[in-house]
């Protein structure tokens, strides 16, 4: 059935050597962001982030987690956002609002600053974490991701990502929504990469990117914002506006939820290994209260119950 909203779904254009993902996200977004009041600027760059890690978490073929996080000089000093298999995810922001209205209308640039993106896998306890680091210097999330791809993994990469609120016939109140789309490219055996650091010397991509690789990022870069928001445009009707011509190959979706781990159990081990003199700066009307920075959730416990 057509989907247009809350999952992942893979695809490949098998004629140019292709993969991709694509990510639509409604109800899992806007539910993320309704649990928090950030500004508009802030809740689309988590919006985008959440997008991204949905998008790179459902590649992985094991269960586990993979978690993107900023940390940077910027007003939105911290974005966090996880995956957790088979389609689970939940994101926050710190942000400074004192920065922030030094701003009239600030750009994802200017919201991040300078800084880092971090890429986690985790493969759970008894397998060793793996993560990846790239500098956030004046770059949007998209492009520091690029820069992932093409230092890390060292495939030809290329991403479209968008977030916004929107209001639909019928609604009362708008609604944030989030996209992604991703293509790869996979030479064949003895093909040339089209990752520049890879090329001899003296030549250029140009002269040694492959032509059907050229072509499917030249079509990514047609899709607009809109396209990826419009909750009236299927994600099988997008790929083939894009890829009719060659061919798209559509693999079953992968539903996206929201989650969070906290609970009553979690808070209250965690707060058991605090030291009493923290625990007492937590108090608030004779109870010790904690708020999960990820879904808001207050927990409130009494002080002689946790010894």
């Amino acid at each position: 059935m057509p989907t247009t909203t809350d999952h992942v779904i893979p695809f490949a254009i098998k004629p140019l050597g292709v993969r991709g993902r694509i990510v639509r996200l409604g109800a899992v977004v806007d539910d993320i962001l309704s649990k928090h009041s950030y500004p508009d600027a802030v809740s689309a760059l988590v919006a985008e982030s959440v997008s991204l890690t949905a998008m790179l978490g459902s590649a992985l073929k094991f269960d586990g987690k993979f978690i993107l996080q900023t940390k940077t000089d910027g007003p939105a000093s911290m974005i966090v956002a996880d995956f957790v298999s088979p389609g689970h995810v939940r994101a926050m922001a710190k942000f400074d609002q004192s920065k922030l209205d030094s701003f009239t209308s600030p750009q994802q640039k200017d919201l991040l600053g300078a800084g880092y993106l971090g890429m986690t896998i985790d493969q759970g306890q008894e397998m060793e974490r793996y993560q990846g680091i790239v500098p956030l210097g004046n770059n949007t999330l998209a492009e520091a991701t690029h820069t992932y791809f093409l230092q890390s993994e060292q495939i030809p990469t290329r991403l479209r990502v968008a977030a916004g609120p929107i209001m639909t016939r019928g609604q009362k109140a708008t609604q944030w929504r989030a996209g992604a789309i991703m293509v790869q490219h996979l030479p064949s055996e003895g093909g040339v990469s089209a990752i520049p650091e890879q090329m001899p010397e003296g030549q250029t991509s140009e002269i040694l990117e492959d032509d059907n690789w050229v072509k499917a990022r030249l079509l990514l870069d047609t899709v607009e914002d809109h396209e990826l928001l419009d909750p009236t445009l299927t994600s099988e009707e997008l790929l083939y506006r894009l890829y009719h011509e060659d061919g798209v190959t559509v693999y079953p979706a992968i539903p996206i939820s929201r989650h969070c781990t906290c609970s009553v159990e979690t808070v209250e081990s965690m707060l058991r290994n605090f030291p009493i003199g923290d625990r007492a700066d937590m108090m608030k009307d004779g109870m010790i209260e904690v708020v999960c920075e990820f879904c808001s959730t207050p927990y409130r416990f009494k002080p002689e119950a946790l010894g």
